[in-house]
Protein backbone atom coordinates (compact mmCIF):
# COMPACT_ATOMS: atom_id res chain seq x y z
CA UNK A 1 0.00 0.00 0.00
CA UNK A 2 1.30 3.45 -0.95
CA UNK A 3 1.89 6.21 1.51
CA UNK A 4 -0.77 8.99 1.19
CA UNK A 5 1.85 11.66 0.51
CA UNK A 6 3.05 9.73 -2.57
CA UNK A 7 -0.27 10.36 -4.29
CA UNK A 8 0.06 14.09 -3.67
CA UNK A 9 3.65 14.03 -4.90
CA UNK A 10 2.60 12.23 -8.09
CA UNK A 11 -0.23 14.70 -8.66
CA UNK A 12 2.18 17.62 -8.20
CA UNK A 13 4.68 16.04 -10.58
CA UNK A 14 1.93 15.64 -13.19
CA UNK A 15 0.84 19.26 -12.70
CA UNK A 16 4.41 20.49 -13.24
CA UNK A 17 4.77 18.28 -16.30
CA UNK A 18 1.55 19.73 -17.74
CA UNK A 19 2.72 23.31 -17.07
CA UNK A 20 5.97 22.57 -18.89
CA UNK A 21 3.95 21.21 -21.84
CA UNK A 22 1.80 24.39 -22.01
CA UNK A 23 4.92 26.53 -21.79
CA UNK A 24 6.44 24.64 -24.74
CA UNK A 25 3.26 25.31 -26.75
CA UNK A 26 3.36 28.99 -25.79
CA UNK A 27 7.07 29.20 -26.64
CA UNK A 28 6.38 27.64 -30.04
CA UNK A 29 3.73 30.28 -30.70
CA UNK A 30 6.19 33.00 -29.67
CA UNK A 31 8.86 31.62 -32.03
CA UNK A 32 6.71 30.66 -35.01
CA UNK A 33 3.98 33.34 -34.94
CA UNK A 34 4.58 34.18 -38.63
CA UNK A 35 4.15 30.55 -39.70
CA UNK A 36 0.78 29.07 -40.62
CA UNK A 37 -0.06 27.82 -37.12
CA UNK A 38 -3.45 26.61 -36.02
CA UNK A 39 -4.67 24.80 -32.93
CA UNK A 40 -4.59 21.43 -34.71
CA UNK A 41 -0.91 21.87 -35.64
CA UNK A 42 -0.04 22.96 -32.11
CA UNK A 43 -1.96 20.00 -30.67
CA UNK A 44 -0.16 17.54 -32.97
CA UNK A 45 3.16 18.97 -31.78
CA UNK A 46 2.10 18.43 -28.16
CA UNK A 47 0.65 14.95 -28.83
CA UNK A 48 -2.90 15.75 -27.74
CA UNK A 49 -6.26 16.63 -29.18
CA UNK A 50 -7.03 20.18 -30.25
CA UNK A 51 -9.92 20.40 -27.79
CA UNK A 52 -7.80 19.29 -24.85
CA UNK A 53 -5.01 21.70 -25.82
CA UNK A 54 -7.43 24.63 -26.10
CA UNK A 55 -9.08 23.86 -22.77
CA UNK A 56 -5.85 23.35 -20.83
CA UNK A 57 -4.05 26.30 -22.45
CA UNK A 58 -6.97 28.56 -21.51
CA UNK A 59 -6.85 27.26 -17.92
CA UNK A 60 -3.10 27.91 -17.73
CA UNK A 61 -2.94 31.32 -19.47
CA UNK A 62 -6.44 32.75 -19.42
CA UNK A 63 -6.91 32.80 -23.19
CA UNK A 64 -7.10 30.33 -26.05
CA UNK A 65 -4.02 29.39 -28.09
CA UNK A 66 -5.52 31.20 -31.10
CA UNK A 67 -6.06 34.42 -29.10
CA UNK A 68 -2.49 34.21 -27.80
CA UNK A 69 -1.17 33.67 -31.35
CA UNK A 70 -3.12 36.64 -32.69
CA UNK A 71 -1.86 38.86 -29.86
CA UNK A 72 1.75 37.94 -30.76
CA UNK A 73 1.04 38.70 -34.42
CA UNK A 74 -0.54 42.05 -33.59
CA UNK A 75 2.40 43.00 -31.35
CA UNK A 76 4.80 42.32 -34.21
CA UNK A 77 2.53 44.11 -36.68
CA UNK A 78 2.52 47.19 -34.44
CA UNK A 79 6.33 47.26 -34.52
CA UNK A 80 6.38 46.93 -38.32
CA UNK A 81 3.73 49.63 -38.71
CA UNK A 82 5.73 52.01 -36.48
CA UNK A 83 8.68 51.65 -38.86
CA UNK A 84 6.45 52.97 -41.64
CA UNK A 85 8.20 51.30 -44.59
CA UNK A 86 5.61 48.56 -45.25
CA UNK A 87 1.97 48.79 -46.29
CA UNK A 88 -0.74 47.37 -44.06
CA UNK A 89 -1.19 44.46 -46.49
CA UNK A 90 2.54 43.68 -46.44
CA UNK A 91 2.55 43.78 -42.64
CA UNK A 92 -0.49 41.49 -42.51
CA UNK A 93 1.23 38.78 -44.51
CA UNK A 94 4.64 39.35 -42.86
CA UNK A 95 3.21 38.44 -39.45
CA UNK A 96 1.48 35.31 -40.75
CA UNK A 97 -2.14 36.42 -41.03
CA UNK A 98 -3.78 34.68 -43.99
CA UNK A 99 -6.55 37.27 -44.35
CA UNK A 100 -6.38 41.07 -44.37
CA UNK A 101 -9.95 41.21 -43.02
CA UNK A 102 -9.20 39.01 -40.02
CA UNK A 103 -5.98 40.91 -39.37
CA UNK A 104 -7.71 44.30 -39.49
CA UNK A 105 -10.58 43.16 -37.29
CA UNK A 106 -8.33 41.63 -34.62
CA UNK A 107 -5.93 44.59 -34.78
CA UNK A 108 -8.81 47.01 -34.19
CA UNK A 109 -10.14 44.89 -31.29
CA UNK A 110 -6.76 44.82 -29.53
CA UNK A 111 -5.40 48.27 -30.34
CA UNK A 112 -8.58 50.31 -30.56
CA UNK A 113 -8.02 51.63 -34.08
CA UNK A 114 -7.54 50.16 -37.56
CA UNK A 115 -3.98 49.33 -38.68
CA UNK A 116 -3.89 52.18 -41.22
CA UNK A 117 -4.84 54.73 -38.54
CA UNK A 118 -2.29 53.23 -36.15
CA UNK A 119 0.41 53.44 -38.84
CA UNK A 120 -0.40 57.08 -39.53
CA UNK A 121 -0.45 58.00 -35.84
CA UNK A 122 2.51 55.89 -34.67
CA UNK A 123 4.99 56.71 -37.41
CA UNK A 124 5.98 60.00 -35.77
CA UNK A 125 4.96 59.20 -32.21
CA UNK A 126 7.64 56.57 -31.64
CA UNK A 127 10.41 58.53 -33.37
CA UNK A 128 13.50 58.61 -31.18
CA UNK A 129 12.03 56.10 -28.73
CA UNK A 130 14.12 52.93 -28.21
CA UNK A 131 12.30 49.91 -29.73
CA UNK A 132 12.19 48.09 -26.38
CA UNK A 133 10.39 51.06 -24.78
CA UNK A 134 8.06 51.51 -27.77
CA UNK A 135 7.09 47.83 -27.53
CA UNK A 136 6.14 48.16 -23.85
CA UNK A 137 4.29 51.45 -24.27
CA UNK A 138 2.33 50.28 -27.31
CA UNK A 139 1.65 46.70 -26.21
CA UNK A 140 -1.84 45.65 -27.35
CA UNK A 141 -4.55 45.11 -24.78
CA UNK A 142 -6.02 41.63 -24.64
CA UNK A 143 -9.60 40.49 -24.23
CA UNK A 144 -11.24 43.35 -26.15
CA UNK A 145 -10.28 45.95 -23.56
CA UNK A 146 -8.90 48.54 -26.00
CA UNK A 147 -10.52 51.94 -25.79
CA UNK A 148 -12.48 52.98 -28.83
CA UNK A 149 -10.62 55.58 -30.85
CA UNK A 150 -12.55 58.83 -31.09
CA UNK A 151 -12.96 60.36 -34.55
CA UNK A 152 -10.89 63.46 -35.18
CA UNK A 153 -12.80 66.67 -35.72
CA UNK A 154 -11.16 68.86 -38.30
Amino acid sequence: MCHPSWGRALAEAQRLSDLARWRRVRDRIDREYAQPLDVEALARGANMSAGHLSHQFRRAYGESPYAYLMTRRIERAMALLRRGDLSVTEVCFAVGCPSLGTFSTRFTELVGMPPSAYRHRATGAAAGMPPCVAKQVTRPVRNREAPVAEPHLA
